[in-house]
């Protein structure tokens, strides 16, 4: 992680979860984070306890499902230097079904999960390109629903955004070859992670009691995960990397 001491890294949904438990790490790695959030206030309380640090937090008010948002914000991490690493890991979920939902519930979650995704790293790598940045990273939180049906009913359209950032992963590792660029991109798949985004999403669900009752990750456990990803020597490469907690079930 030596050598992405003093870079920038921008961690989207930064102020909960795993955002903010990535965040905090990079900074504890010597990494100037650009955190971005529509709550920024909790960005800023996060970086308020990171002041003894090696590196810092800076808090960006954004709203991923806002396109104007997303390219006012990267012209702010512009002015820190320009992007190094980007960690798509904003996300949204709501559990909604096929035959009965809400249209407003699916677009959110299209409009975060997949579009915010994609235009933050067509951003990043414009980033990366202009300032020859040759050997950055692109990690996007994905899930292990973006693999196979997790079998939970009001849970398929979450799955197919999912589905989609898979693909997009691969999508985006072939264009990068096709350019000769040694940047690199991972998707990260977590199972069950004790988030804010569960609790609130999952309306059918007990998820405390759930929690209590089944094994499940910590957000810690996938900011790990991203600093051994972004550890790895540069002619490495984990395009995927799936992470479960032991005794797993499918909700």
């Amino acid at each position: 992680m030596e050598r992405w001491t003093g870079k920038v890294a921008v961690v989207t949904g930064a102020s909960a979860g795993i955002g903010a438990a990535i965040a905090a790490e990079l900074v504890r790695r010597g990494l100037r984070v650009a955190g971005l959030a529509r709550r920024v206030d909790k960005i800023q309380e996060l970086a308020q306890s990171l002041t003894d640090a090696p590196g810092t937090l800076h808090a960006i008010k954004c709203d991923l499902s806002k396109e104007e948002d997303i390219l006012s914000a990267f012209s702010q991490i512009e002015e820190l230097g320009g992007v190094d690493i980007l960690i798509n890991n904003a996300g949204v979920l709501f559990e909604s079904l096929l035959s009965q939902g809400s249209t407003v519930e699916w677009r959110s979650m299209w409009d975060v999960n997949v579009l915010g995704l994609s235009i933050c790293t067509r951003e990043a790598f414009r980033s990366m390109r202009e300032r020859q940045q040759d050997h950055g990273h692109m990690i996007h939180i994905n899930s292990i629903a973006g693999h196979y049906d997790v079998g939970k009913e009001g849970m398929h359209m979450y799955s197919a955004t999912k589905h989609a950032v898979t693909a997009l992963t691969e999508g985006l590792r072939r264009e990068l070859v096709a350019l000769h660029s040694n940047i690199r991109v991972t998707s990260i798949s977590p199972g069950l992670v004790e988030t804010e985004m569960f609790l609130v999403g999952m309306e059918s669900i007990d998820a405390e009691e759930l929690y209590s009752k089944w094994p499940s990750l910590k957000p810690q456990d996938i900011a790990d995960a991203v600093v051994y990803v972004l550890g790895t020597p540069p002619h490495v490469q984990i395009h995927e990397l799936t992470i479960k907690p032991v005794g797993e079930i499918n909700l």
